[in-house]
């Protein structure tokens, strides 16, 4: 507790608090954070006032609260501006599907919205909503498009609703929230100066002209990597396979399909000062087919051919080796012996190992619960969406270049 006050102690926070019955959690929070020694501006959204009053939040924050964009005193001075830019990070707890699809649309039809818009600074959202609402595939694509530009992301929890349903969709509980905006402010170190390489997404391993081989890898996880890499200072080069994913903005991103693809891509990449292999790239291609391949009653006799070993060719290079070589490991049991293996068989320094068993919705989700598995030492981390594992991830590799 002692180190989440310390990265609080004089944050400036701005709070939004958007509709749905999670709102009153945003009260709890707020006691949370003044605790702490930061300070707490709010901003109530006509939906979250049908749950929670401005007086309540006022009454905690120790400040006025906002809730409209037409304050003709506010904005002659530009009083939206001014709030997105004043504070060291915007908080959305709860966020709505409403408030998260407006944000992936660019919408900026109320003050949150246009301070959402308008801000430079960096935003943690705690969504929380309706099971339904939360797994409906607007709600996903909205996110991912979030995720991709860099917002981070805490909860939301699996648990009973106040509609009587059960599933994920409870706003994630103020001391975790709490923790997210602690890690979302501790300094942690810069890249300015640093070249990383950061693979991502799957590969396509043409069978004919119509059929591949590939996996379920979204590309997320990598996508985000690359994004929290170069809010830290550093020149990021991301090498992606196929996915449904914009790119990251300001990130030289290079696009290829196969597994062959991707390793040319790599070394001409190189040199770099650390090396990052998201990607779940296919172990075997085969020989393509020219023409589409035609049922005759009987299965193709598909000849496959083991794929080049990029995470462990450019951990046993000698001259462009980069300082720091990081694999993933996505395993469906033994996770620990398994991604020990693998980082000595790999020859690279770390490994970041998670399951992805049946029962698991990490590959193409939007959350990853993960273990760094280093030479003398193994870290599990707590679930967390994907962007939060990312600025994680991104710190320590700063730590380690610093």
């Amino acid at each position: 507790m002692a180190a989440v006050s310390e990265a609080l102690a004089g944050g400036r926070i701005l709070l939004i608090v958007s509709g749905g019955i999670a709102a009153y959690k945003s009260l709890e929070l707020v006691r949370l954070l003044r605790k702490s020694g930061a300070s707490v501006r709010a901003v109530l959204t006509r939906g979250g006032a049908e749950f929670v009053t401005a007086l309540s939040l006022q009454a905690l924050c120790e400040d006025r609260v906002y809730t409209d964009l037409f304050s003709l005193t506010d904005e002659s001075e530009m009083g939206h501006i001014q709030l997105s830019r004043s504070a060291d990070l915007l908080v959305v707890a709860p966020a709505s599907a409403d408030i998260l699809a407006k944000m992936a649309a660019g919408l900026a039809d109320d003050l949150a919205t246009t301070l959402l818009l308008a801000t430079d600074k960096r935003v943690l959202i705690a969504p929380a909503m309706n099971v339904r609402m939360w797994q409906h595939p607007a709600t996903i694509a909205n996110l991912a498009t979030l995720c991709a530009r860099g917002v981070l992301v805490v909860g939301p929890d699996d648990g009973p609703m106040a509609c009587g349903e059960f599933g994920p969709g409870r706003l994630a509980e103020p001391p975790v929230i709490l923790d997210a905006i602690a890690s979302a402010l501790r300094p942690i170190g810069t890249l300015t100066g640093r070249h990383i390489l950061v693979t991502s997404g799957p590969t396509h391993e043409p069978i004919d002209p119509v059929r591949y081989l590939a996996n379920r890898s979204s590309g997320r996880q990598g996508h985000a990597i690359a994004a929290s890499l170069s809010r830290l200072g550093a020149r990021v080069t991301l090498v992606s396979g196929p996915v449904a994913l914009e790119d990251p903005a300001g990130i030289a991103t290079i696009h290829v399909e196969t597994a062959r693809e991707m390793r040319d891509a790599v070394r001409n990449a190189l040199p770099a000062d650390a090396a990052v292999f998201c990607a779940a790239v296919a172990d075997w291609h085969a020989e393509t087919a020219l023409q589409k391949i035609k049922k005759n009653g009987a299965a193709p006799n598909l000849q496959l051919v083991e794929n080049p070993d990029i995470l462990r060719e450019v951990s046993r290079l000698d001259e462009q080796r980069p300082r720091l070589v990081i694999g993933f490991a996505a395993e469906t049991e033994n996770l620990i012996e398994n991604a020990r293996r693998k980082r000595a068989r790999k020859g690279c320094d770390w490994i970041v190992a998670n399951l992805v068993g049946t029962a698991s919705d990490v590959m193409g989700g939007m959350e990853n619960e993960v273990t760094l598995v280093t030479e003398n030492d193994i870290e599990p981390w707590p679930r967390a969406g994907k962007s939060a594992i990312a600025e994680h991830l991104a710190a320590r590799i700063a730590e380690a270049l610093a």
